[in-house]
């Protein structure tokens, strides 16, 4: 019987995952996308829980461990994909505001592959350096932990998060409907009063 764990779209990736199950902390969370709803795996964090570990992924070959990214108040914008219309302008809304706003590092996490996030900056003009993208496509480790994993679609919920430099989540938004903006304003304000 042929080995179809280690190819995907007919290309042989070697150590591809395979297909998420749900874990023991599914607490009956769920978002909609146009309005059909989809479960999330994970637990739903709330501002003052300690931000999870994660490992995520900065190219094919290079891995990040969330704790690595600390020192800073950050902001994590979580999307479902790059190429979507809601999630480019969320991202591009977001690399804007990192311009203005010192003393914030800026995330965007998603399931798209290293090379498609690179591909998306390059396209839309956006400075890695200004905004740092890290891809969970390799093990959904970020979405088990943050509670932002739809298991049936394997992809992101859209979400957003501040962290300070602690790593004590301050503010966190599961948006409902996974094709609607967060609140931006809300985010900012949260991110201004800890960056001082």
């Amino acid at each position: 019987m042929p080995n179809l764990r280690g190819s995907y779209w007919g290309r042989p990736w070697e150590g591809f995952p395979a297909p998420i199950t749900k874990g023991e902390t599914d607490v009956g969370r769920s978002v909609t996308l146009k309005g059909k709803p989809f479960n999330l795996e994970g637990p739903q964090l709330k501002p003052g829980d300690k931000a999870p570990e994660a490992s995520l992924k900065s190219s094919l070959v290079e891995s990040v461990r969330w704790s690595s990214t600390a020192g800073k108040t950050r902001i994590v914008s979580v999307v479902p994909s790059l190429d979507t219309p809601v999630c480019a302008l969320q991202t591009k809304r977001f690399h804007e505001e990192a311009a203005k706003l010192r003393g914030v590092d800026f995330f965007t996490v998603s399931f798209d592959l290293p090379t498609a996030q690179a591909r998306f900056c390059g396209a839309e003009g956006i400075d890695k350096e200004r905004i740092k993208f890290l891809s969970d496509h390799a093990e959904a480790s970020f979405g088990k932990a943050w509670g932002t994993l739809i298991p049936d679609l394997r992809i992101e919920c859209r979400a957003v998060f501040v962290v300070d430099a602690g790593g004590v989540i301050r503010h966190a938004e599961y948006v409902g409907e996974v094709a609607d903006h967060p609140d931006y304003d809300a985010v900012l304000n949260c991110a201004r009063k800890l960056a001082g």
